[in-house]
């Protein structure tokens, strides 16, 4: 599997299985299922509610640690030095593992400076091979990659076919800061299954037109998150080394960029009182 070498010189798979949305009960299974299938990577978070079930599925699926990738984010509500650095701990427990691979602060919001000191601080401790960022754009982003001693390592965004992120892939370039794509089929949106230059591209080499707007995003450099349940989905959203694209090919791809996200924009004041009440209305414990 294709690895991307990080700022600090751990090697990250390329393509990893993401569990958004994925309920607390039935994310062992799927995570043995996508394990099965050969990922190595998987994406989880604190306020998916799930890292219980990533860990057990990393206890039976009897791999060596090492050999997986383990991607999880600090929640708002966990924002602050002394929060962060316990909800670190609580992660790990949760996770049934001595490390995380690759530690996110999960939204812009709140006390994150002192997130990222307690990432650093883990980072020192060997608690934490890599830190990093979801959906800090621009200023933010540059606020905390100028400010703090450890460079992010990566940065995870909405990213796919329809909002490719060529700006703050520019931005990151100065900082060696990987893009990792969340939704990275974009939901189906902008008729991403049904798009003619994609159909065109698929059937020209026997492939679906997911295949094409992931195989996309590969030989742009950008990791890829994708979430399914369905195995077959699993499998094919791995078998993306069997063809290439030409240069032509990705320059017609690169001009479907819409240049603006389609999934959520976190300058909305909305979306901003949202995630704030997200704990609220979301986690289980609540209900």
């Amino acid at each position: 599997m294709r690895t991307i070498r990080l700022n600090n010189g751990v090697e990250m798979p390329q393509i990893g299985y993401g569990v958004w949305q994925i309920a607390p009960q039935e994310c062992e299974h799927y995570v043995t299922e996508a394990i099965r299938a050969g990922y190595r990577s998987i994406d989880t978070a604190q306020a998916y509610y799930n890292e219980e079930g990533v860990g057990a599925a990393i206890v039976a699926c009897g791999l060596p640690r090492e050999q997986l990738f383990i991607t999880t984010k600090v929640w708002m509500s966990n924002a602050g030095d002394e929060p962060a650095a316990r909800s670190i701990d609580e992660s790990l427990r949760k996770l049934h593992t001595d490390y995380i691979d690759l530690l996110l602060i999960h939204q812009p919001f709140g006390d994150y400076y002192g997130t990222y000191r307690a990432m650093e601080r883990a980072y020192r401790d060997g608690k934490v091979r890599a830190i990093g960022l979801s959906n800090f754009y621009g200023a933010r982003f540059i606020d905390i990659a100028e400010n703090m001693e450890i460079k992010p390592a990566v940065v995870q965004l909405e990213t796919h076919i329809f909002s490719q992120q060529v700006k703050m892939r520019e931005l990151m370039k100065a900082y060696d800061t990987a893009l990792m794509a969340w939704s990275p089929l974009a939901r189906g949106m902008n008729g991403l299954f049904t798009h003619p230059v994609l159909v065109t591209i698929a059937r020209k080499y026997g492939k679906d037109t997911a295949q094409i707007a992931l195989k996309f995003l590969l030989e742009e450099g950008v990791a890829i998150i994708p979430q399914s349940t369905k195995p077959e989905r699993m499998a094919s959203n791995l078998a993306l080394d069997d063809f290439q694209l030409t240069a032509d090919e990705m320059e017609t791809l690169r001009r479907l960029d819409t240049g603006h996200p389609l999934a959520a924009d976190f300058n909305d004041p909305a979306l901003v009182r949202y995630l704030l009440a997200y704990d609220k209305q979301n986690n289980p414990s609540n209900k």
